[in-house]
């Protein structure tokens, strides 16, 4: 691990762009300054490019921790897209020896089950206990589709639980039994809805959910968009809350095994801020929704998610002018595709080289 030096890139440091160099030594930034000379192990020309902070996504399935169905390897799902830390969700297997073996930064939310419109924390409270501090709170799968829900009472319970336990809630709103006002009502500051722009059953653009939304996203809630490519993503919604100004706090991928590279193009974050500036959203606001703002939700803003001096060397290279082609067509029919958009070319995570591509 020696040192690494980017050079003539617009900097993106998790809250504002600015044009300046960036130097590492070890696993930490040395040095942000403009026109740095410094001889370094490997250097990089990013003329032309965007570097950023690593990205962090908050909704991921890795291989071993989420379900035998879902899990995809953790560091081919997130490195080659500029992620550097992510979160599972929802941790029903692996444990904490398991997590800290991934190159990946990750947080694991525990599943909580519902059965006959209950919760159950038999398994939750396994989880928690397995995964100790790496727990970032719990994920509540409110969706008739998966779970035996019919009103509000087990997502109530859920969050009397989590909150009882200092952790936050993630919850799944495809297909929920109740209106999205009604799941944004019973959510505290810090917890987390995603899937916040679905098509399917009581979606944000019926029966006032926007401006609900907009009051919960006020209140701390956070609105991740949970993309999922187009299965849990109805691009005329969130494109009409982006007209209206309500963003998403983050943009997550919800990747699984199923999902990389069958969504219509190389399926990874880059293809969720593709989406993202697709309907209308601008630079900074996706890029703070892919660093600075996830590592806030899930209690890392002080390790993840920025580029300062003393910080963790964790930094994504992207290339906007470089093809990326996307096409997808959501479940209602809606069209987003383009032949250009963010690529990413450097991933560094630690202070090391994790990958690269040819120019």
């Amino acid at each position: 691990m020696g040192k690494i030096l980017i050079k003539n890139g617009r900097l993106w440091d998790g809250e504002a762009f600015s044009r300046a160099d960036i130097l590492t030594d070890g696993d930490r930034v040395a040095k942000i300054e403009d026109h740095l000379s410094e001889p370094a192990d490997f250097t990089y020309d990013a003329a032309g490019q965007i570097v950023s902070a690593g990205l962090v996504d908050i909704h991921v399935h890795m291989r071993g921790i989420s379900s035998h169905k879902f899990g995809i390897q953790a560091e081919m799902s997130c490195f080659p897209f500029g992620v550097t830390a992510a979160a599972d969700a929802s941790g029903a297997h692996g444990d904490r020896a398991l997590a800290d073996s991934f190159m990946l930064k990750n947080v694991i939310f525990a599943k909580v089950g519902f059965q006959s419109n209950r919760a159950d924390f038999t398994e939750t409270e396994e989880r928690l206990s397995c995964f100790g501090d790496r727990a970032a709170g719990i994920k509540a799968y409110f969706d008739t589709k998966m779970s035996e829900v019919t009103d509000i009472l087990p997502l109530r319970e859920a969050c009397d639980f989590a909150h009882a336990r200092g952790l936050r809630v993630m919850v799944h709103c495809s297909n929920s039994p109740v209106p999205m006002a009604e799941i944004l009502n019973t959510l505290a500051s810090g917890d987390i809805l995603t899937h916040a722009f679905h098509g399917g059953v009581n979606k944000a653009s019926e029966d006032g959910g926007f401006e609900v939304m907009k009051r919960a996203r006020a209140r701390g809630v956070i609105i991740d968009a949970g993309m999922a490519g187009h299965v849990h993503t109805d691009f005329a919604v969130l494109e009409s809350a982006v007209r209206q100004g309500i963003l998403p706090n983050t943009i997550s991928t919800d990747i699984t095994r199923s999902s990389a590279y069958k969504r219509g193009g190389r399926y990874g974050m880059t293809m969720c801020m593709n989406i993202a500036k697709a309907v209308g959203m601008g630079e900074a606001d996706i890029f703070r929704a892919v660093t600075s703002a996830p590592a806030a939700a899930l209690g890392k803003e002080r390790e993840w998610g920025h580029l300062a001096v003393g910080r963790c060397a964790d930094i994504a290279v992207f290339d906007d002018r470089a093809a990326e082609p996307f096409d997808l067509t959501d479940k209602a029919g809606n069209r987003v595709q383009g032949t250009e958009g963010y690529r990413c070319v450097l991933t560094v995570s630690d202070g090391e080289v994790v990958y690269r591509t040819g120019r």
